[in-house]
């Protein structure tokens, strides 16, 4: 039905080439599995490659069979069209997954569906001709639509042209093509002697009775597929919850059982994990293999999963007492590394690349940050360095706090504390409560609230520990880290000083030096020290300590950068911390290109840091595939950097340590290819060009010495006035100048 060819686009060519080697890496990370047979757990690719592509596309299967194991199976929904010809597509109506209702309207039709009325574009309606004329789309609505109306349908006969390494048929509906004078089972027959079939599932267990002694079982394994619990099945009349314990009937027509992911794993109501059932076990010693369905990277998963979707795998193929035999993903990609990569990695597996792991306000995308929980947290997943972005109290308490607003981070809003509010543009916009208006002891009294960044798309994280934790000061916290042999260092970030040693008369630099000092870190055996800020003038303030490390932290999305503010920068700085935007721009979350900033700091001795890595699939780019594994593997082989600074320190301390860096990496660990996936997609759907990132200039970089501490000022008349501007502030008109520029380059791009 479509020229294969067509579609074999640069990118793919290059995951062909990587491809040969993954025979060889797969096949080298044995493992003794708790599968039925001792076999790795098979990864089965969902309509492909469907988490990017339209679900049962030519490019989704294509694209499952070069980033996945050499063994992946791929499936086909099984559909009838009216000529009785089979094809893939997810459902029994095709309006949600292709152009049917633009091409085909006023042609769509009310029947029953498992004795529910159900209105759409059904298959029977239409001869595999008629369909030609239509196009697959994505179906599910938060994905990318980029690929829409890019590809026709398949046939069963087009996808197992491929030569894929397993093909898996699903048979979801014969009781209704029955119903409209098809035989789902005449079909499958006469295609099995056409076409290898590896699987064959249905959720019908009349089908499959009607056809096991058809099949050669070495061949085609049938497997039950169980739907929700209280669903009833057909042809017994009994839910699929009773048929669940009685594997020995099962046994009778089926090798092995299809299951949904809750009936291992069962969520409490607010969905958190409860304990695994017996279901794995019991199937087992039934001579029943088990697969597992519902794995999707874009879909929120449970919190004890941290939206990290190898955690997930990991909980059903290397949680130490059972290993399921298989999974549907839409993302085949993430079982693939989970299965060859992680599975059987221990926390002291030797690091496989040389990648620093700094947190972001601690682990503070599992607690509130910058608590004692969520350091503990941070410590124990294993981060190199663990940060403190120093504020200070209105009584010269260093402390730390991810943001100088309390209303960021606290419960300051509920709070008695109300009437301290100030607006202060030169600090921050709108209104806020500052730390240095509270004594610590009032800052004691306030509780840590987690941030949600993401709540927009209700992504939350960790509510049961929405409120948990205790602040600690830069004291208290310089001595978790003294005390932890696993840390390499610490990383201090100092922001505003100029305002707060002469607008509010609290020497911030001083006093970090000072806790410093009394805390041991001058003696250059102890722990490195990272100081990180975004104004040389604070940074220059440490450059007599010697065994610092100074860390200039760039605040825009930069495309380039002049020598002459990266000589200024080598100046005063060791290291680097840039935006992930400024190693890989994005249009409309595709990634546009790669910048030269990263290889250009490195030649001037910088090492390059790069923030804020997250779990959440949303602040990812399509390239990425959901996987937040994926996109650190693509900064550190693709880009080269040299450190992650992110919420989740988990993810990149176990992707360190992931055994297939430690050879020619498998297609599933190649890095992403910047422009790769856009030139998939066809020209009237391209994203538009976006105005680009400025370059950092030596103004930007320049500023003057931090003002001398002298005396505290006056207090303000009317304690919430709006403060004045002060001077010895650079730093903002930078910021200014950064701002102009991109509204200069944006006007003439649009002359």
């Amino acid at each position: 039905m479509c020229n294969l060819r067509s579609f074999f686009t640069p990118l793919l060519a290059v995951l062909l080439l990587q491809s040969l080697v993954v025979v060889v890496s797969a096949q080298g990370s044995a493992s003794t599995w708790q599968t039925l047979t001792g076999n790795r757990p098979v990864v089965i690719a969902r309509g492909g490659f469907s988490g990017l592509f339209p679900d049962s596309s030519s490019v989704a299967f294509q694209f499952a069979t070069l980033t996945s194991l050499p063994d992946v199976v791929l499936w086909c929904d099984v559909q009838l069209t009216k000529d009785g010809v089979g094809i893939c597509a997810p459902d029994l109506r095709l309006d949600n997954s292709t152009s049917i209702a633009q091409v085909m309207k006023n042609k769509d039709k009310l029947y029953l569906v498992n004795g529910i009325p159900t209105r759409g574009w059904f298959t029977v309606d239409f001869t595999l001709n008629e369909l030609s004329l239509v196009f697959l789309t994505q179906g599910i609505y938060s994905r990318s639509p980029s690929f829409d109306n890019s590809y026709p349908i398949q046939t069963v006969e087009d996808v197992a042209n491929l030569k894929p390494p397993g093909l898996w048929l699903n048979i979801q509906h014969d009781a209704f093509f029955t119903q409209h004078n098809l035989s789902m089972r005449s079909y499958v027959l006469s295609l099995y002697r056409r076409v290898v079939i590896n699987h064959l599932s249905s959720p019908e267990a009349g089908f499959l009775r009607s056809i096991v002694k058809r099949f050669n079982l070495n061949i085609t394994k049938l497997v039950f597929r169980f739907l929700e619990p209280n669903v009833i099945e057909p042809s017994t009349n009994e839910t699929y919850g009773s048929l669940s314990k009685n594997f020995t009937f099962i046994k009778t027509f089926a090798s092995g059982i299809l299951i949904p992911k809750s009936y291992i794993w069962p969520l409490d109501a607010s969905n958190y994990l409860q304990p695994h059932t017996s279901i794995v076990s019991d199937a087992h010693k039934a001579g029943l293999e088990v697969f597992v369905s519902e794995f999707y990277n874009d879909v929120p998963l449970s919190y004890n999963y941290s939206y990290d979707p190898v955690t997930e795998y990991l909980r059903f193929v290397d949680n130490g007492e059972f290993s399921v035999d298989g999974v549907l993903s839409d993302f085949p990609v993430t079982p693939s590394a989970t299965i060859d990569c992680f599975s059987g990695l221990g926390k002291n597996a030797t690091p496989q690349v040389n990648l620093s792991v700094i947190s972001k306000n601690g682990a503070s995308g599992d607690y509130p940050g910058c608590t004692d929980l969520a350091y503990q947290k941070a410590i124990l997943d294993g981060a190199d360095v663990i940060d403190c972005p120093v504020q200070i109290s209105k009584d010269g308490i260093p402390f730390c706090l991810g943001s100088i607003n309390l209303y960021d981070s606290t419960t300051v809003a509920q709070s008695s504390y109300s009437n301290r509010e100030q607006n202060i543009p030169q600090i921050k916009a709108g209104r806020a409560i500052f730390t240095f208006s509270l004594t610590w002891s009032e800052i004691q009294n306030l509780s840590p609230v987690i941030t949600n960044p993401y709540s927009k798309y209700e992504l939350l994280r960790n509510p049961k520990f929405r409120i948990s934790g205790k602040f600690l000061t830069l004291s208290d916290f310089l001595a978790l880290a003294k005390n932890t042999s696993s840390l390499s260092g610490v990383l201090i970030s100092i922001e505003n000083a100029a305002y707060l040693i002469q607008q509010e008369g609290l020497p911030v630099t001083d006093k970090v030096l000072d806790v410093l000092s009394k805390a041991g870190y001058d003696d250059p055996t102890s722990k490195k020290v990272m100081i990180e800020s975004t104004n040389s003038s604070v940074l220059m303030k440490f450059r007599d300590k010697n065994n610092y490390e100074l860390v200039y932290r760039i605040e825009e999305d930069i495309q380039d950068a002049q020598d002459a503010a990266l000589k200024d920068i080598k100046g005063f700085a060791n290291s680097v911390v840039i935006s992930k935007a400024s190693v890989f721009p994005e249009s409309s979350s595709f990634l546009s290109g790669v910048t030269n900033v990263v290889p250009k700091l490195q030649s001037h001795g910088l090492s390059v840091y790069v923030e804020t890595f997250s779990n959440e699939f949303v602040s990812q780019a399509w390239d990425f595939f959901s996987d937040s594994t994926v996109e650190i593997n693509s900064y550190v082989m693709g880009a080269n950097i040299s450190g992650v600074i992110t919420e989740f320190p988990l993810t990149s301390a176990r992707y360190k340590r992931n055994r297939c860096l430690g050879k020619e990496l498998p297609s599933y660990m190649i890095p992403a290819q910047p422009g790769g996936l856009m030139q998939l997609i066809s020209l009237f759907a391209l994203p538009p060009a976006e105005p680009p990132n400025p370059v950092l200039t030596a103004p930007d970089v320049k500023e003057g010495p931090l003002p001398s501490h002298t005396a505290s000022p006056p207090p303000v008349p009317g304690g919430g006035a709006t403060a004045g501007a002060p001077n010895g502030l650079p730093k903002i008109g930078a910021c200014i100048f950064l701002s102009n520029l991109a509204m200069l380059i944006t006007i003439l791009l649009l002359l």
